[in-house]
């Protein structure tokens, strides 16, 4: 009988260096879950909840990476875990939602706008995993988190003012095509991923953080979603403006 004997390396690895991978990898699974929890309560037509469960995913989406890089336990199979993650809770189940509360009257358009958007996202994902020495300062394309925010946004929006989600179905499905659309172009965004919480900061810089956190709470569904409406939409608006001044320039 044949047995495998551990070798010197796995003999010297203690068990808490083992386990302490265990924490950024449950928290990139509840994020996977609470994307999972969307499509579920979409599925039952409770909008409101499905919406909250994916901005739910984006705050654990935003711990995992930073609980890792904390710990030490930056890997390559956590990067992949996440990616699968992304793909669920930001690109099928924001489709998933936009489609069921607001596009299902348009018949073959509304889910082709559906399917668009998780394509878009699962391009941009591909794009990502397989692009070496990308800029921690600007992303290329939209990222699939904020583009969830402003999907997912735009439903718990509608619901919260009693909106009627067939009633702007164009809307939705133009605000869906195009959000696709950044996600996969060349614009550059701002990724705020070069910031460090550690370094210190003006004093007026955590004043603006807490009115934001202080509006969000008092109006979490308008907030959220005009937050990372302007934010999409800064980028075709800057490359517009910088396009404009090259051309003036020239004249």
């Amino acid at each position: 009988m044949c047995v495998s004997m551990p070798t010197s390396t796995e003999q010297t690895i203690p068990e808490r260096s083992r386990g302490i991978y265990l924490l950024p990898n449950m928290i990139t699974l509840l994020a996977l879950f609470a994307g999972f929890y969307a499509i579920i309560m979409t599925t039952r037509g409770r909008f409101e909840q499905a919406s909250i469960a994916i901005f739910v995913a984006m705050l654990l989406d935003g711990l995992d990476g930073r609980i890792a890089r904390l710990m030490n336990a930056q890997t390559k199979f956590g990067a992949e875990l996440d990616s699968l993650s992304d793909m669920v809770s930001f690109g099928i189940a924001p489709a998933v939602i936009t489609y069921s509360w607001s596009m299902t009257n348009l018949g073959k358009f509304g889910w082709l706008a559906a399917f668009l958007y998780a394509a878009a996202v699962a391009l941009r994902l591909a794009r990502f995993n397989t692009r070496k020495g990308l800029s921690k300062r600007y992303s290329q394309g939209l990222a699939c988190t904020p583009a969830a925010g402003i999907t997912a946004g735009i439903v718990w929006l509608g619901v919260d003012i009693g909106v009627f989600g067939p009633s702007i179905n164009l809307l939705v499905a133009a605000l869906t095509i195009l959000t696709a659309l950044v996600m996969v172009s060349n614009i550059p965004y701002r990724s705020f991923k070069d910031l460090h919480f550690k370094e210190r900061v003006p004093f007026f810089t955590v004043v603006g953080v807490v009115l934001v956190l202080v509006l969000i709470v008092y109006d979490p569904p308008k907030v959220l979603f005009s937050g990372f409406f302007l934010y999409g939409a800064s980028g075709p608006v800057l490359r517009a403006w910088m396009f404009l001044k090259k051309r003036r320039q020239r004249r």
